[in-house]
């Protein structure tokens, strides 16, 4: 599982490092795509396959089926890792992601998220002012 929270440099190519310890899970390959918030998601082929499957099972009546199925499969490339355990971020998801120099790379059990440091930043501090009344939601759920 992914679980943490870790910063990461990109440098001018558009590479960035995987925290080592998520490199065995990832050694058969990743998928990386557009995320929500405006993050990227990184998922194992594994998972990502799981994914694809339940995303090309909505219906394709609904727009936002379409929308969400287009920017999820229509977004994302599968990258592999050199020899310093470094991915390369297509140009295309740096700048839906506004990547910039510094980086978060946060664990998120069956993914990682990829997010410039000062969006992570402004994003977990409005959800944490908001963690008691997230709580409260998720009660209803069985969490």
């Amino acid at each position: 599982m992914f679980i943490g929270e870790y910063n990461h440099n990109l440098d001018d190519k558009g590479r960035v490092a995987v925290p080592a310890k998520f490199r065995a899970m990832l050694k058969g390959g990743a998928v990386v795509t557009k995320g929500l918030d405006g993050c990227l998601f990184l998922y194992t082929k594994k998972e990502w396959q799981e994914l694809a499957v339940k995303l090309s099972k909505l219906p394709i009546g609904p727009a936002n089926t379409r929308a969400f199925s287009r920017s999820m499969l229509a977004g994302a490339m599968e990258v592999d890792f050199d020899n310093q355990g470094r991915i390369m971020l297509p140009e295309y998801l740096r700048k839906f992601a506004n990547l910039k120099k510094k980086l978060i790379i946060a664990g998120l059990y069956s993914r990682l998220e990829i997010w410039d440091e000062t969006v992570w930043n402004k994003y977990k501090k409005g959800t944490e002012k908001k963690s008691a009344d997230i709580a409260e939601a998720l009660g209803g759920l069985g969490v």
